[in-house]
């Protein structure tokens, strides 16, 4: 963990500033071991903040007025998805391992990563059996007429 060199207005642009300081060393050791005659890894980021993730691949599609503020060389990331170099997934807070790191955990969730971290269980024990999905908004014209239908169906029976 590195001290980010800017403030932040949120937790959000924290975030994508976090992700785009720290994704040119995956990103590096990528092409390096594919000039290295081997095939590149799959890059995955984890990301335990669905806003921050919403805007990491769509960009400023996904911008709102609390956000259009953030400065668009923090949006690299979105075009290294993109071009299929990394992805970013969900990952819940639960299982969010770097967290032990970076914030003062209590109880339950102290002594389940404390367990991984000093080997004592598989990092597979992290992972929760139930699948999240994230339901996209920007793009998906289905929602968006469903949202309409439902506002003129309300909006006729007043």
């Amino acid at each position: 963990s590195v001290k980010q060199k800017i403030n932040t207005k949120s937790s959000t642009e924290a975030e994508i500033v976090g992700v785009s300081d720290y994704l040119p060393f995956p990103i590096w050791m990528r092409y390096f071991v594919e000039a290295q005659g081997h095939p590149p890894p799959n890059v995955k980021g984890y990301q335990d903040n669905v806003s921050a993730t919403r805007m990491e691949k769509n960009g400023k599609k996904s911008c709102t007025g609390n956000s259009r503020h953030i400065h668009i060389k923090y949006f690299f990331v979105k075009d290294r998805i993109d071009n299929g170099e990394i992805s970013i997934e969900y990952c819940p807070t639960e299982e969010m391992l770097a967290d032990f790191f970076t914030k003062p955990l209590q109880g339950a969730l102290f002594r389940k990563f404390r367990a991984v971290i000093m080997g004592w269980e598989h990092i597979d024990s992290l992972k929760s059996s139930t699948t999240h999905v994230i339901k996209e908004r920007v793009g998906n014209t289905d929602f968006y007429k469903k949202v309409l239908t439902q506002s003129v169906d309300q909006n006729s029976t007043v």
